[in-house]
């Protein structure tokens, strides 16, 4: 696994009003002050009635906000390949904007993907961690085939996104 960085996202609930640009300028330098990265450059479109967009391009990569006051949202995300995580922008957000609720997703950038099993039960998700796909390619009768090599169980046949067999399965 190459690991390339860290990127966070925020869905800021339930903001009342709406900021002006120069405001969330000014939080982009503060979080960029905090996470120790670099300003390169940044853009911002006022869109009307309402709304906004800001994109901060980084020496370490980018921040960004788009606004949505008709629903009360703001949206965030921060993806760095420096050595602070993007995590520490979470503080300076909930300091600065008044909200009701905030849903964060974060991940690592890297070169392990996340494979989805279409059969799992309605309501939960089951995951495999790829390390390679080593095939995939729909066969002469129309099936998607896959071999993959996953994280815990080794080279493993999918098909139709479902799991066949795989190399964890050979003492059977």
């Amino acid at each position: 696994m190459v690991k390339v960085g860290e990127h966070i996202t925020l869905d800021i609930i339930g903001t009342t009003g709406e900021y002006e640009p120069i405001f969330f300028e000014g939080l982009v330098h503060k979080i960029a002050e905090k996470a120790k990265v670099t300003v390169l450059n940044i853009s911002k479109y006022k869109f009307e009635p309402q709304g906004f967009t800001l994109v901060a391009l980084l020496a370490e990569s980018h921040i960004s906000f788009h606004t949505f006051p008709e629903h009360g949202i703001i949206s965030f995300d921060f993806f760095t390949c420096g050595k602070i995580s993007p995590d520490v922008a979470l503080d300076v957000i909930k300091s600065e904007i008044k909200f009701k609720r905030i849903v964060k997703k974060s991940f690592d950038r890297h070169t392990v993907e996340n494979y989805f099993d279409t059969s799992s039960t309605p309501g939960m998700q089951k995951s495999y961690v790829v390390k390679d796909v080593l095939e995939d390619f729909v066969s002469k009768v129309g099936q998607h085939v896959q071999i993959l090599d996953l994280e815990e169980f080794g080279k493993s046949l999918f098909i139709d996104k479902d799991l066949q067999v795989a190399s964890i399965d050979e003492h059977l």
